[in-house]
């Protein structure tokens, strides 16, 4: 069984997630979390803390709910399940992933946008466990990637090899070109990257992932994801 953890502020893009995880189950039984993460209510009294706690939602958050439940719950082999969490630290997320045996992280380009703090430690725990990720792209209603560039981290120590085997494992996905990491000199690498991604289809960057000390910067740094505008499955390397 395949369970798949998606953070989201209900955006509409979220529709797009809910339907890339149903690709990915490829037909196997799957359930489908949607996690909405707040902060705790600062406040002393029980009965505030609960009036805070209740979950209210605008009318265009109803209909992409909704328009998920449909979809998931018109899926023979596919559950949904909402997750609203109150609260948030590395203990708390790492149990929720092994709570829910969730095999795939997904995460929309809204949620990734999002300023609150929450958010943003969540995207960085999340970065830290040993679940895979996928970062969807630009293109809102790409739910299927099938054709692969592998993006080999200098200071990691992992094969293509290795990579692929893990990916014809746990996923549908074929690497068919790979290069080594461009964070440090992209425009040089820009053509060849057009090229290679033309001249093989390629709809999916994979890249690999340590564990970081959780930061909050100011400017965010421009990834993979950011400048090709395409999908990246990012795989921690022990787990890879």
């Amino acid at each position: 069984m395949k369970n798949f953890l998606i953070p989201t502020t209900l955006e509409e893009d979220t529709i797009s997630a809910v339907k890339s995880a149903i690709n990915q189950a490829r037909n196997t039984n799957c359930e489908i979390i949607l996690m909405m993460v707040s902060d705790t209510p600062d406040t002393f009294s029980s009965s505030q803390f609960l009036r805070e706690m209740r979950v209210s939602l605008t009318s265009s958050q109803e209909v992409v709910l909704e328009t998920c439940r449909y979809i998931i719950e018109h899926t023979a082999n596919c559950k949904i399940k909402i997750h609203n969490q109150y609260g948030l630290s590395a203990p708390i997320f790492k149990g929720i992933i092994e709570a829910f045996d969730v095999k795939l992280i997904v995460l929309t380009q809204s949620y990734k946008q999002e300023t609150k703090r929450v958010h943003q430690y969540l995207m960085q725990l999340a970065g830290n466990q040993k679940c895979p990720i996928l970062h969807l792209g630009n293109e809102q209603f790409k739910e299927d990637f099938n054709k692969a560039l592998y993006i080999e981290n200098a200071k990691g120590n992992m094969h293509v090899k290795d990579i692929q085997q893990y990916l014809s494992e746990n996923f549908s996905f074929e690497i068919v070109s790979q290069t080594s990491n461009f964070d440090d000199n992209y425009e040089a690498f820009a053509p060849y990257l057009s090229e290679a991604i033309t001249k093989y289809d390629i709809d999916l960057l994979v890249e690999t992932r340590k564990s970081e000390k959780i930061k909050f910067k100011k400017n965010k740094k421009e990834n993979s994801n950011d400048r090709l505008g395409l999908p990246v499955l990012s795989l921690y390397e022990e787990l890879a």
